[in-house]
């Protein structure tokens, strides 16, 4: 990435960044690991990141702002203008270290770089009177409320509520519909949140290395092999680069444990696996570490993602085949023990991490998305033997991507039955794997339905969902 005349890095790939996802042309996940960020300083990757998803989170606020300020607020603006603006505003309203007069000047230089000299003075006018405002009183008179101001009464409406916390007001409505207003608040308060970032460690010898590399690492709130990095930059130590240590949400090493303990895997009962959407493959190696005498097939869709795949569980080769295929068209038969079906969502549990979800999710998307949720499904039951089991997850909050997956896969398949997840949870504690109190706590998450469900930010992870099914036998 070419650097830009009077325009730092950061700024700059964060512009081209905010400009791709804006066209509908890629996602940030893909994007903020690519190669154009490798050759950049840490700090300058640090504040790219900072950029792109602080804007992506408070989107629809800046936009209501920078409207606000128009001279002709319903004026359709360019792309490119657009982008430089709302860079601008989050770096006036959210970035206090950053000086006023280089978000601005860059913003401004931003508009100009990309083609638009003409509306250079109208970016410089709407940040400097937004830079004025935020010195008023930004936080009453303009932006919207905080988190804890927001929602403040129960019966203040959803639509406020998705202004309030810059989520699409749809999806807050459905939220307090489903789960009630207090929960709603909950979940949007948590999408305004910068993660935290979990990893999944080896050994306590790996713990003490991290250490000895300058990182510092608390406690997981739920699993005893979770820990939380609190400083340092662990993807630069000799650990995780030889796999010892690995990013990976809590929750979502969760869904692997329980996936991995459905078929009596604790007591090494289990000899095959299939896990149907395996990339990026973190809950496929807790598979592979919980069972070692099982052989696994990995299946995934993507040529590039597969390859990907490939080299991650490397280490596992011997015992893990990784396959090109559709999860939705298996020709396995009654093969397995354990089928794990983490299927494709709409992602509304991760709005934390994936903020963009919010801007390019629809209503209408989610009926499709739960058409090859109930074919994935219906493959993992056909897959395991009689009596095997099937774990199905999502990280979606809609009950059109679980439950009534999960009710539909049953009405056709009146012999597969739902199993609870609560004596698996129970397992997971007798054998260590949940931190002392954690069993109790999750256990509180399982519906009445005797599914599990996290609720996004309750134990400092993503949402997910995830049900056990047993195959008909």
């Amino acid at each position: 990435m070419s650097a830009v005349a009077g325009i730092s890095p950061s700024r700059q790939a964060a512009f081209r960044i905010l400009l791709e996802v804006e066209r509908g042309n890629a996602h940030t996940d893909e994007m903020l690991r690519g190669k154009p960020l490798d050759a950049m300083s840490q700090a300058d990757r640090n504040l790219t990141t900072a950029l792109v998803l602080g804007v992506l989170r408070w989107q629809i606020g800046l936009d209501a702002e920078i409207k606000r300020l128009l001279k002709k607020p319903n004026a359709r603006l360019d792309a490119e203008v657009l982008i430089a603006l709302r860079l601008g505003a989050f770096q006036l309203v959210f970035l206090e270290r950053v000086p006023t007069h280089a978000a601005i000047d860059e913003s401004v230089e931003l508009a100009k770089q990309a083609g638009h000299r003409f509306a250079a003075g109208m970016v410089n006018a709407v940040l400097r009177n937004l830079a004025v405002l935020k010195r008023r009183d930004f936080s009453r008179a303009a932006s919207p409320p905080k988190p804890t101001e927001a929602l403040a009464s129960a019966g203040q409406p959803a639509t406020e509520a998705g202004f309030a916390y810059t989520h699409p007001a749809w999806m807050v409505e459905r939220w307090a519909d489903f789960y009630g207003i207090d929960t709603a608040r909950a979940i949007c308060r948590h999408g305004q949140e910068r993660p935290p970032v979990s990893v999944r460690i080896a050994s306590a010898d790996v713990e003490a290395e991290l250490a000895q590399d300058g990182i510092a690492l608390g406690p997981g709130q739920l699993l005893t092999a979770a820990r939380i990095v609190t400083s340092g930059d662990v993807t630069g130590t000799p650990a995780f680069q030889a796999g010892h240590v690995r990013i990976q949400d809590e929750g979502s090493q969760l869904i692997g444990e329980l996936a991995a303990c459905v078929g009596s895997g604790l007591d090494q009962g289990t000899k095959r696996i299939v896990d149907l959407c395996a990339a990026p493959g973190g809950k496929t190696l807790i598979l592979a570490e919980r069972n070692p005498p099982a052989s696994i097939v990995a299946c995934e869709a993507s040529r590039p993602r597969l390859k990907e795949l490939r080299n991650r569980l490397a280490v596992f080769a011997e015992r893990i085949d990784c396959r090109l295929a559709d999860a939705t068209a298996l020709r396995f038969d009654s093969e397995f023990d354990i089928a794990l079906a983490d299927v494709p969502c709409s992602g509304t549990g991760t709005l934390s991490r994936n903020p963009e979800i919010r801007h390019r999710l629809q209503p209408d998307n989610l009926p499709r998305q739960a058409e090859r949720q109930r074919a994935i499904l219906a493959s993992a039951l056909r897959a395991v033997r009689p009596g095997g089991r099937v774990a199905y997850s999502t990280c979606s909050l809609e009950p059109e991507e679980n439950e009534e997956v999960i009710a539909a896969v049953l009405s056709a398949n009146r012999k597969a039955r739902v199993l609870p997840v609560s004596p698996m949870l129970d397992a997971l504690g007798d054998h260590g794997i949940l931190n002392p109190g954690a069993e109790k706590k999750l256990q509180a998450c399982v519906t009445r339905e005797g599914f599990l469900r996290l609720i996004p930010g309750a134990f400092g992870t993503d949402g997910f969902f995830i049900a056990m099914i047993e195959g008909d036998g």
